[in-house]
């Protein structure tokens, strides 16, 4: 068996001395002092990044983790054991908490250290001395930008925010974790208003590995429930605890809801995804709860105000009807009096009829002996006066007709006098004359008669013969 050696680090230059002697044979601790030695001279102080796995915080102040590395599939391809000793962990815990945030399950971060080689336990692990808070919060807004533009593509924005809230939601959906804060504040708050709400309770991981699908099951759940609302409420935390809100499966669900979503995650500075996508976003689960009282008591407060309003109109109406039933009942008095009045008349009228039937039929019957006598009369009137018509008609036709046949014969006259002052005899005594070619045409133009031709012109007293000489 070989020398045991202690533990050591042996350079280039040990191996080379040792090459023709018989092999070394190491402890467990000197080869796990080399590894260690070897470890930290290669990398003395480096930058890596991962997820937070499974993390954990002793009782001493040390804080324990995994820094994972995911495939495409969701699976582990690269594991690394890791560790914050307590004086470490004080000094991310106070750089974090100035950007509101602090290391948790399922977080990626940067983180500055170095390898360690742990002997007692035979584990390699990474010893973090820093934590680059840019990191995270960078990777956070890279992911909330690009689950915004997947949901505006969608046109899931304003989905929930277009629904109606119920102006008296009592029958409610709760998500939240049982037992915490955020659970009894809210429902204290119901429970002290005194209404009657019903609340439909669903148990979910509100931070943490679990809290994205949870909180996504809870919602699908209670999507399937006779409730009004839903509100998703949690206490307080920090930016990388609240970051399990920015989800898209969760801002999905909280869109497709087909209920209105009220969420109080205790935000004090920046909105989630969840609280944009959600009908109403509050800050608190207290907030919520009195969100939702308000409205049932404004809604009490409208029903005292329309029944007060209703009270006094059907005092006016009730008011009016009896004042008209007043006037009725007068109106009716009078009516009996009237009836009673008519009624005396006509018993009246009843025994008069038979002796005014009498006078009436006596005094239309010599009225009708009158007519009788009168038409006879005129009758005979009226035969004289068309017996005498005819004659009296001749007389004005005769009239009519020599009146005409005067005016007649004087438009005769006076056209007879014009005829005998245009006649063509007159105007050849005046000393005009009208001449003829030899065929008797009255000649108008000398064109129409030739040189030697003869012609006659007519003259009051005769006529001349004559010859063309010249035309």
């Amino acid at each position: 068996m070989g020398q045991v050696h202690s533990p050591r680090f042996l350079g280039r230059a040990g191996w080379l001395s040792l090459i023709g002697r018989e092999p070394e044979t190491y402890s467990v601790s000197a080869i796990c002092g080399e590894v260690r030695d070897l470890l930290q001279q290669a990398y003395p102080s480096v930058w890596v990044s991962g997820e937070i796995n499974r993390i954990r915080e002793s009782r001493r102040g040390h804080l324990y983790f995994e820094l994972i590395e995911k495939g495409d599939a969701d699976e582990i391809v690269g594991k690394l054991e890791a560790v914050a000793w307590s004086t470490d962990y004080r000094q991310i815990r106070t750089l974090l908490a100035q950007s509101h945030q602090e290391l948790a399950e399922g977080q990626q971060i940067r983180c500055r250290g170095k390898i360690d080689f742990y002997a007692p336990f035979g584990r390699l692990q990474f010893v973090v001395h820093e934590v680059d808070p840019v990191f995270t919060l960078g990777l956070l807004a890279r992911r909330r930008q690009d689950t915004l533009a997947a949901l505006a593509a969608a046109g899931l924005l304003q989905r929930n925010r277009a629904l109606t809230l119920a102006p008296v939601p009592l029958r409610l959906g709760l998500i939240t974790s049982e037992g915490s804060a955020a659970y009894h504040d809210f429902l204290s708050s119901l429970r002290e208003s005194g209404y009657g709400f019903e609340v439909l309770f669903v148990h979910a991981s509100v931070q943490g590995r679990d809290a994205e699908r949870e909180v996504e099951s809870a919602l699908r759940l209670l999507q399937r429930a006779d409730v009004e609302c839903l509100a998703l409420v949690r206490g307080g935390g920090s930016r990388s605890d609240l970051a399990v809100f920015d989800s898209r499966r969760i801002a999905e669900a909280i869109a497709r809801a087909p209920v209105p979503v009220l969420t109080g995650l205790g935000h004090e500075i920046d909105q989630s995804i969840a609280d944009m996508m959600a009908h109403t976003a509050l800050k608190t689960p207290t907030k919520v709860a009195e969100f939702l009282v308000e409205r049932v008591a404004a809604s009490q407060r409208r029903v005292a105000e329309l029944s007060g309003a209703l009270g006094q109109i059907s005092l006016a109406v009730l008011r009016q009807g009896r004042e008209s039933l007043g006037r009725a009942e007068r109106g009716l008095i009078v009516a009996r009096y009237r009836v009673k009045s008519a009624q005396s008349a006509l018993q009246q009228l009843m025994t008069r009829l038979p002796s005014a039937s009498r006078l009436y039929v006596r005094h239309y019957r010599r009225r009708l002996g009158e007519l009788r006598r009168g038409l006879a009369v005129a009758s005979s009137l009226h035969v004289r006066r068309g017996r005498q018509q005819p004659g009296h008609l001749a007389e004005r036709i005769a009239a009519r007709s020599h009146g005409r046949l005067l005016e007649l014969a004087t438009r005769l006259e006076g056209w007879e006098r014009l005829c005998i002052q245009l006649a063509p005899q007159r105007t050849l005594e005046r000393g005009f004359s009208i001449t003829r070619d030899s065929k008797g045409r009255a000649l108008r133009d000398p064109g129409r008669v030739r040189c030697g031709e003869r012609i006659i012109s007519q003259l009051a007293s005769g006529s001349l013969t004559s010859r063309v000489e010249k035309t």
